[in-house]
């Protein structure tokens, strides 16, 4: 019986290590993250004003006007490019990262910086993809309300990439002179 007590002893000692070790790391407040700290709030915010762009209702309603109807031949294909810009761009950028891929601006620990493809045209192309979406649906809908939303999720967005932009400066000091070559939602422009 003694023989069996000292087996069994060493394990429970050894869980109850594991216990004790497990709670200080969690109590211990400078090997966590604090709360929002890699951007978990930014997220939120992206996604309450996701949200509020889909139930927004579209703001001059000019559905039954006449320059509402004679403007869809120039509505039509504004929405087609912009969406099929806003599909590219989020599709290509999303398959070249994929691998890092995460919705918080905080860089995971193995990412590695990405410069080719779709991102030697754009820096932040899934932060563009969406811009493009409401930039197309506010001028198909000629909606006030979508385009105010837009603006709003512009500088939403110019903040965001900002804040993942000094991360990866200080992962890939290389970052900085990527910057300065390539744009940052618009090809060529901004």
């Amino acid at each position: 019986m003694a023989g069996n007590n000292r087996r069994i002893r060493p394990q429970i000692l050894h869980k109850s290590s594991f216990f004790k070790l497990i709670f200080s790391a969690l109590t211990c407040k400078e090997n966590l993250p604090s709360k929002g700290s890699r951007g978990e709030y930014l997220v939120v915010l992206q996604f309450l004003l996701l949200a509020a762009f889909i139930v927004i209702p579209v703001w001059p309603d000019l559905g039954e006007t006449a320059f509402f109807g004679d403007s869809s031949l120039v509505r039509w294909p504004v929405l087609a490019l912009f969406w099929a810009t806003a599909l590219a761009l989020g599709g290509f950028g999303s398959h070249r990262i994929r691998e890092f891929l995460t919705p918080l601006p905080y860089p995971v620990d193995h990412n590695r910086l990405v410069t080719t493809g779709i991102y030697g045209l754009v820096r932040h192309p899934l932060y563009s993809s969406q811009l493009f979406a409401a930039f197309g649906w506010a001028v198909f809908a000629l909606s006030l309300s979508h385009l105010f939303l837009f603006i709003i999720a512009f500088l939403f967005f110019n903040y965001k990439a900002s804040k993942e932009e000094a991360w990866l400066t200080l992962r890939h000091p290389e970052y900085r002179e990527y910057a300065m070559k390539v744009k940052k939602f618009i090809p060529w422009l901004y």
